[in-house]
């Protein structure tokens, strides 16, 4: 059965994000929120989290994962982001964005999609997000909350915790969200391409 902790959307209470990250460190799957809906979270070096995040969504090696990050600077630590890749997205983000790129040698091959060795990075406007990676002092390996057979990202925590009770170990209650997913922009090719359009107004990347 999953565990709720409830975080202030606008003013981290210091002590549940200290859960939250214990939680995470401890091998557990979260259901957090961002700037888009709920997503799905482990830390990146746990395989056997990874593989249980894959089952509730029932993805494969072909989905594109993402890394949510603080910034950009810590981003590049885990994907090639030449200098133009750089500006536009320090410019959009914090924003409800998801950029693929080309994955580094230290992101797991696992966790990168299998055919292009790309990886997501994400930078939610979410201030609970930034406590947990200003405290985690890592990015979460992470994908949105969209369950098998909808379109929407999951947005109520309660009714998260309805379908998901024993699927995932916790569950951070920031309240009612949008239910738009972000905006997918891929990177890992010299023509940028809108993957999905979602939150994120995609038009200064087309």
């Amino acid at each position: 059965m999953s565990r709720m902790i409830v975080i202030h959307p606008v003013d981290p209470q210091p002590r549940m994000v200290n859960q939250v990250v214990d939680a995470l460190r401890d091998g557990s799957v979260i259901v957090y929120p961002t700037d888009s809906g709920y997503a799905l979270g482990c830390m990146l070096d746990n395989k056997r989290a990874f593989e249980r995040v894959c089952r509730i969504r029932n993805v494969d090696k072909m989905h594109n994962f993402t890394l949510v990050c603080p910034g950009i600077s810590e981003a590049s630590k885990y994907a090639i982001v030449d200098n133009n890749q750089f500006r536009l997205i320090k410019n959009y983000t914090p924003g409800p964005y998801t950029f693929i790129l080309r994955g580094c040698k230290s992101v797991p091959s696992r966790v990168m999609q299998e055919k292009k060795k790309t990886i997501g990075i994400r930078i939610p406007d979410s201030a609970i997000c930034m406590a947990v990676l200003a405290e985690l002092g890592e990015p979460i390996m992470s994908t949105t909350l969209i369950l098998p057979g909808r379109e929407e990202a999951e947005n109520d925590p309660y009714q998260i915790k309805d379908e998901l009770d024993y699927a995932v170990d916790y569950i951070v209650d920031g309240g009612y969200l949008t239910s738009k997913p972000t905006t997918v922009v891929d990177m890992s090719d010299d023509e940028y391409s809108i993957v999905r359009e979602g939150a994120g107004d995609p038009s200064p990347f087309v």
